[in-house]
Parts: C-alpha cells; sequence; structure tokens
C-alpha cells in the first residue's frame, strides 16, 4: 500500500503513485488512530482533508513541544522517519538538506520527527548538518495518532540485532514499534495537504519531487487567490 494523495494530483497520477481518495479510507483512518498495526502494510494513515492529531514531541534537548504551536507558525513540510541506525532514514536527511533552502524560500518549514530518543536524534542534527527543526517521537505516540505505527517482527528484531541495531537502545523503549516512513504537507491550520507512506521503507519521496509538489502548490494558491 503506497499512499500518495493531495496537491498535484495530476503529477502522481503520471508517476503512479497517486489514487483518489475514498470515503471509506477515511474512515479506516479514523477508526485506527491510535493503533499498532501488527505489519507496515496494515498502517492506516491519516488522508488528506483530515486535521493532523494534538500531539506533544521532545526536542533534541529534552523539552516538549505541543505539534499544533509548531505547525501554526508556516505551512509545513512533516516527514516521518525511523531513526538515524537507518541508512535510507540518512539519505533521505541529506536529501532533505539540499533543498531546504529553496523550502524556506517557499514559505514552508521542515519539521523531522525521528522515533530515537532525543540524545540520538540530536547526533543526527550534528551528522547532516541539518537547521531544519527535529523531534522526538521515541513513545511513538505521534506516529500511532497519525496511524503510521506499526510493531516490528521477532525475524526482523533479530536481523536487526546481526547488524548492531538495538531498537530499544535507539529509542529508549522497550517497544519494538517503528514508523512508517511518511511524508505529510500541513496547512497552518493543522489540515493535511498532501501526504506521501510507503511500507517499503528503502522507497522514500525523492527531494526534488517534492520540492516540485511545493512549487506547484504554491502557484496554485497564487491564482486562487
Amino acid at each position: 500500500m503506497i499512499m500518495a494523495h493531495g496537491l498535484t494530483f495530476g503529477l502522481f497520477a503520471a508517476l503512479a503513485l497517486g489514487s483518489a481518495v475514498l470515503g471509506s479510507e477515511a474512515q479506516a483512518a479514523r477508526s485506527q488512530r491510535g493503533r499498532v498495526a501488527e505489519s507496515a502494510e496494515d498502517v492506516h494513515p491519516l488522508l488528506v482533508g483530515m486535521r493532523v492529531p494534538d500531539v506533544t514531541l521532545t526536542t533534541v534537548d529534552g523539552k516538549p513541544l505541543r505539534l499544533y504551536d509548531l505547525l501554526a507558525k508556516k505551512p509545513s513540510v512533516l516527514v516521518f522517519y525511523r531513526g538515524g541506525w537507518c541508512p535510507y532514514c540518512n539519505l533521505q536527511l541529506e536529501q532533505l538538506h539540499t533543498i531546504e533552502q529553496e523550502v524556506l524560500n517557499l514559505g514552508y518549514q521542515i519539521v523531522a520527527v525521528s522515533a530515537d530518543r532525543p540524545e540520538n536524534a540530536e547526533k543526527s542534527i550534528e551528522k547532516h548538518d541539518m537547521k531544519y527543526t527535529l523531534l522526538s517521537d521515541s513513545s511513538k505516540a505521534a506516529a500511532k495518532a497519525f496511524g503510521i505505527a506499526f510493531r516490528v517482527d521477532d525475524k526482523t528484531l533479530e536481523a536487526y540485532k546481526k547488524f548492531g541495531i538495538n531498537l530499544a537502545e535507539a529509542s529508549g523503549v522497550d517497544d519494538h514499534v517503528l514508523p512508517v516512513p511518511a511524508v505529510f504537507i500541513v496547512g497552518t491550520d493543522g489540515v493535511i495537504l498532501f501526504e506521501y507512506v510507503n511500507p517499503n521503507y528503502k522507497v522514500r519521496l525523492n527531494a526534488q519531487v517534492l520540492l516540485a509538489i511545493l512549487k506547484a502548490e504554491n502557484e496554485e494558491s497564487t491564482t486562487t487567490r
């Protein structure tokens, strides 16, 4: 299940990433809020047109931060990723870094949300020279509320151990829960304008495609005013 809905529907239809948002999907997404899916393929993310949940995350210096307060400042690109231990996440963060200034020039802010505990999330800031906001969701409360949390199976956990990956150590919570990597574009009113959710953690929304979507949205907003 790949979810790619919103702003530039034509673009994603051409890329075979988009599909119509059905009422039944919205109902399913609402009913699954707060649930931990048994697999990445079984998640039910919030959909375009829904309002993001009122959740509190943690800054890298350990302070609580209400997501609503942050999103109210600017339209936002909200990126959920698994953690600094994930090479595919690191590649995504590096790509975001290359478009960050253009994203800011378009009037958006980038907010990255990691399953890592704050101390580990801070290491990602240093590693990737991040200027954008990085928050910790070590409890996975936000991932659950957005409908993208899933439980990692025992076989995968054993495979991770062979690579020296310890999810409990990374997040500080021994729950074996991760978010499906996701990108949400959210307005200052908290309404989701676009989403990309892919249970295949190796496939991320390309930074240049994201930039094209943001530019298209800006043009659309200008012509409709």
